[in-house]
């Protein structure tokens, strides 16, 4: 039996980020009712503390996959690749991606960005950045079932489009261009 499916078994890391995510919710939905209106800054820390977690696995994954996709199959190194992509994704990435997505829009919504034309464009492109997150997931599977048809020149230009999104929605946020 693989270490995947040893763990996907067990689900003893992929069960502990979830019950750490739960325990990041109810703390933050616990400062938001008690802090009313003075949440949103500790939010506002929560949602980028997240941010920056899922945006370090979306930018780690592909990197992984460039190396991963050298590696012979049923080798030593490909099992081991294996195990680190589905840790980062089950225990990093889907995880943070979920915060991000739900403090993200609590905020939008107490700051009345939804009408505005650049949160629109913003959001267009978490969209698409999330779409990306979907595509590494049905790639890290692919990988553990040793089904991956891409070149590592393929993951190594992958690897930048998360950067390009992240430059363009950071920008947005920032200087709110319209």
């Amino acid at each position: 039996m693989t270490e995947i499916a040893k763990e996907r078994r067990l689900g003893s890391p992929a069960v502990r980020a979830y019950v750490a995510l739960g325990v990041t919710v109810a703390l933050t939905a616990a400062v938001i009712f008690l802090l009313g209106e003075d949440a949103y800054d500790w939010v506002k820390a929560v949602h980028v503390i997240a941010i920056i977690a899922w945006m370090a696995g979306m930018l780690y994954l592909p990197r992984l996959f460039v190396y991963h996709a050298g590696a012979a199959v049923g080798s030593e190194l490909s099992e081991t690749f294996k195990l680190m992509e589905y840790r980062l994704m089950t225990i990093i990435m889907n995880p943070a991606m979920i915060v991000s997505w739900v403090l993200g829009v609590w905020l939008a919504y107490q700051a009345g960005w939804f009408s505005a034309g650049w949160f629109h464009a913003k959001l267009a492109l978490v969209l698409v950045l999330s779409g990306v997150h979907g595509f590494f997931s049905v790639a890290t599977r692919e990988f553990a079932e040793d089904r991956n048809t891409r070149s590592a020149r393929y993951w190594r230009m992958m690897n930048e489009v998360p950067t390009v999104l992240m430059f363009a929605i950071v920008v947005l946020v920032i200087v709110k261009p319209f």
